[in-house]
């Protein structure tokens, strides 16, 4: 049987784990995530429950058959939402600058 090189990643703020595979053509993202041990060593992960999964930086389905030279990423929970920290920004009167770049006070408004 033929065989493909995947990675499986899997990032928490102080440790990063990148594991190289080999793994038979048609090898799906759940597989390749278990035969990676990443779920063993890290007993907080609870696929397709808690944490999201991607292929190079897109979200995917478990179910998804590896190509060659995949990247599987496991993602870890968001802490906050973005769209309420972006509504709670706006709130204060604070806006960022492009590139998320340090927060600056909103200018007053002068209109009349």
């Amino acid at each position: 049987m033929k065989t493909i090189p995947v990675e499986v990643a899997y990032a928490l703020p102080d440790e990063q784990i990148l594991v190289e595979l080999e793994v038979p053509e048609g090898t799906t993202v759940q597989q390749a995530i278990e035969q990676s041990g990443i779920p063993e060593r890290f007993h907080d992960i609870e696929l397709g429950k808690r944490n999201k999964v991607g292929i190079w930086g897109k979200l995917t389905k478990l179910d998804t058959v590896l190509r060659a030279h995949d990247r599987v990423e496991i993602y870890r929970p968001l802490i906050a939402d973005p769209k309420e920290v972006r509504k709670k920004r706006a709130a204060e009167g604070k806006r960022m600058k492009k590139g998320g770049g340090k927060v600056e006070e909103a200018a007053p408004d002068t209109r009349d």
